[in-house]
């Protein structure tokens, strides 16, 4: 696991997953249509939601990784959650 633990890779996994798992759960969920009508900008309790639900599957690898001790990597999944996270911050206000 010692190959893994490298910031960037952090921050790639940190980046990508909540895009990922936020684009299954609208699909999964039937809200592509529902974003579709009512557009982005007046559905921004909706959104900030959705942006924590997103990073569910960050703080699960998070817990993985602080528990196996790759700290870089853990590290890389933090810097990479900040975005979303002042993204959520800012679309529930």
């Amino acid at each position: 696991m010692e190959r893994f633990d490298k910031y960037w890779l952090g921050i790639l996994i940190g980046l990508m997953l909540p895009l990922l798992f936020g684009w299954i759960y609208i699909q999964r969920m039937g809200l592509a249509y529902t974003l579709q009508t009512f557009g982005w900008q007046s559905m921004g309790g909706v959104l900030g939601k959705l942006t924590i639900v997103a990073l569910f599957p960050d703080m699960a690898l998070l817990f993985l990784f602080y528990t196996t001790d790759t700290w870089r990597l853990a590290k890389g999944i933090v810097i990479g959650m900040l975005p979303f996270i002042l993204a959520a911050i800012y679309l529930s206000m």
